[in-house]
């Protein structure tokens, strides 16, 4: 039997382009039909490069020829697949938090540096600066920012948005708080494994009403495990703030700290290092200087790595009185303490404005193999 084209195509209208809402030859999707006695050749072009999607075409073409003109037709297909180009930057993956612009992860290879003190000044100081912030207490195991706000015995509140029950985070000095130790007694330990640490910690981004927000600062605990790649896959972390103090075995640590976000599989850009406890200096003597954890490490450290040094915050004894009673100590008005803390904030602004004009987003890991995420020995 001799074949029409016009009946081809014809028949080939009843396949519909999948999303476009035409059939597969108004679209375009078909290219050339040709015609050889009961011998018929269709070419088409589809969008979606899948192995299913490729045979789904081919059998639904065969089928509507077999049957609305020639069930004994020979038929010849030939697929093409026309996907759209991958984009050139980074497209930010995994559950971003819709009206946060950006979010600082602050870390440390050791406990014990002062990270928290420095996170939780420097949130107040951006606060003060008129920027909206928040700030999460990423430290399942030993959260500390509920004291240091002065807001031990509040609890985030349950409010409706959009018809969905959100935490409302507590609120003080100007930053929107949210920690584990909102949830549990004063004296109770909390013994997870880390998959219970992690849907801890998923629940306090998502299921928080943050609103809107300028930054988001994350403190990280110490180390370089389990919480921290849970953050880094579950959000796409703009940059990270690592803090240390001069001595060489802080440094050690903070040097793996600086790593784990150059890993290639987390690629975090890096702000800068910040070196805390720099030098003690007595009320009673000023202008003196008394560097009790060594001299310069933290900023010797930045050049090695070439990473920005941040700034160093001094040994002062109102800081840890001003955590201790839950009032950092950046609230402290004229004070050579509120200075140092301002001028480090303007930094991390001024490297994070430079990360926002130079890199593209932050992606939001995806982990599918162990590579990178422990000691692998290569052979």
């Amino acid at each position: 039997m001799k074949l029409n084209k016009a009946d081809i195509l014809k028949a080939l209208e009843n396949i519909s382009a999948p999303g476009e809402g035409q059939n597969i030859v108004e679209s375009g999707a078909v290219t050339n039909v040709q015609v050889f006695g009961d011998e018929v050749e269709v070419d088409v072009t589809i969008k979606n490069p899948s192995l299913q999607a490729r045979k789904k075409t081919e059998v639904e073409i065969l089928k509507i020829i077999h049957k609305e003109v020639y069930e004994k037709a020979k038929i010849k297909i030939n697929v093409k697949v026309d996907a759209p180009s991958k984009p050139k930057v980074n497209q930010i993956k995994g559950n971003p938090i819709p009206g946060i612009q950006n979010i600082i992860a602050v870390a440390s290879g050791k406990g014990g540096v002062g990270k928290s003190t420095v996170t939780a000044n420097l949130a107040v100081t951006l606060a003060k600066m008129g920027f909206k912030v928040g700030l999460l207490d990423t430290d399942i195991y030993g959260p500390s920012m509920p004291i240091m706000f002065d807001v031990a015995l509040e609890k985030p509140l349950s409010i409706n948005v959009d018809g969905k029950a959100k935490m409302k985070p507590v609120e003080n000095y100007g930053v929107k708080l949210l920690s584990i130790g909102f949830f549990t007694q004063p004296n109770q330990a909390v013994i997870w494994r880390g998959p219970m640490a992690s849907k801890a910690l998923n629940q306090m981004i998502f299921d928080a009403h943050w609103d809107e927000l300028d930054f988001l600062l994350l403190d990280l605990p110490p180390g370089t495990g389990d919480i921290h790649l849970s953050i880094m896959q579950s959000l796409p972390v703009t940059g990270a703030v690592v803090v240390s103090t001069p001595q060489e075995i802080a440094l050690a640590d903070a040097r793996k700290g600086v790593a784990m976000f150059q890993q290639e599989a987390i690629s975090v850009p890096v702000l800068g290092i910040v070196e805390n406890m720099a030098y003690f200096t007595p009320d009673e003597l000023p202008n003196n200087k008394y560097h009790i954890f060594g001299k310069d490490g933290a900023k010797n450290l930045a050049e090695d790595l070439d990473t920005p040094f941040l700034g160093e915050i001094p040994l002062v004894q109102s800081i840890r009185e001003a955590g201790d009673v839950g009032r950092p100590a950046a609230l402290q008005t004229a004070t050579p303490i509120e200075e140092a803390f301002e001028q480090l904030t303007k930094n991390v602004v001024q490297e994070l404005v430079r990360r926002n004009t130079d890199l593209p987003p932050t992606e939001a890991i995806k982990i599918t193999t162990m590579a990178g995420c422990a000691a692998v020995k290569k052979k």
